[in-house]
């Protein structure tokens, strides 16, 4: 695995390793999970205050009356786990479709890393359905290229168009906060993924992802993610998921995030993580989001799913 540039998540193949899956294993497996059921250039915020292990957020609902019913057994589980974790932790929940959340731990914002690679994904494939775009997202999603990152973002017109872009597509998911960089300045190594991300506005975005029209491709990449970044929600059967990492500008710890939708028995949920491990190493944050997965999946068969309205 490579991280390069500002420490943005990349992993380098050859073109023909890159592209050798092919459009319906990615329709097969979409199919089977849909049928289951203002920039900123700082580290993510870390809350020092004594605030709740877990906490409901109603904004921006999509169906009212509709939540992701949290089994009492996974909060009491999640707040006995986060203690022993050695590092700041977040995990939100949303079912897909639906129009509450619940938040677990005490991570909450922070720099979208290559997770912004989605939104960028979905909007670059909308603007031009040539083969060669369609290759370059693969190569972003599947294996985070920051190379084919690079150039979805070119093909989305300068700075300024490509910000719109991409904006307009998390706006259309019901975030219209998150913002995406413009215009490059010296010290940005890749603007987008330079994006704050709250995890409240990924979650959100990720519980629409799936009802969003003309983002098929997107999602059915987000199943077949390379193995060696399989960690965290890669660890759950059926997830269709992207994770993005970078260290810190000023003390180099990794923050590691991820978002996507998982089955469930009556539905899907949409969740996203975060983790930075106290050593600051990025290994030691994607085994903390390995724990977070298993704790997870232990609750999936509690857990109320959703679907996207008809």
């Amino acid at each position: 695995m490579t991280r390069t540039g500002g420490g943005e998540d990349a992993v380098v193949m050859s073109t023909g390793t890159r592209f050798a899956r092919r459009s319906a294993l990615r329709g097969t497996a979409l199919l089977a999970l849909l049928v289951s059921a203002s920039c900123a250039l700082l580290p993510g915020n870390r809350n020092t205050d004594d605030r709740p292990a877990v906490i409901v957020d109603t904004a921006g609902s999509f169906r009212p009356g509709l939540s992701v019913s949290i089994p009492d057994s996974l909060a009491a589980d999640f707040t006995q786990l986060q203690p022993n974790l050695n590092g700041q932790v977040g995990m939100a929940i949303m079912p897909v479709g639906g129009g509450r959340m619940t938040i677990f731990g005490d991570w909450t914002s922070g720099i979208a890393w290559s997770t912004i690679k989605v939104p960028l994904a979905i909007a670059a494939l909308r603007h031009d359905q040539d083969e060669r775009i369609a290759e370059e997202a693969e190569a972003a999603i599947t294996v985070s290229d920051n190379d084919a990152a690079e150039a979805l973002w070119q093909s989305l017109g300068d700075g300024l168009e490509a910000a719109k872009a991409v904006q307009d597509v998390l706006d259309e998911a019901g975030d219209s906060t998150t913002g995406v960089a413009g215009p490059r300045t010296r010290l940005d190594y890749t603007a987008f993924g330079q994006t704050e991300w709250t995890l409240a506005n990924q979650v959100r975005f990720a519980s629409r992802l799936p009802c969003l029209p003309h983002t098929f491709q997107v999602p059915a990449l987000m199943s077949e993610i390379t193995p060696d970044q399989a960690w965290g929600l890669g660890t759950l059967a059926g997830a269709a998921f992207k994770g993005g990492w970078g260290p810190d500008d000023d003390t180099g710890a990794y923050t590691v995030r991820q978002f996507g939708i998982v089955p469930t028995t009556s539905g899907l949920v949409a969740v996203a993580l975060a983790a930075q491990a106290d050593s600051g190493t990025y290994e030691d944050s994607t085994i903390i989001m390995d724990r977070i997965a298993v704790l997870l999946g232990r609750h999936l068969p509690e857990l109320r799913g959703g679907s996207c309205p008809d």
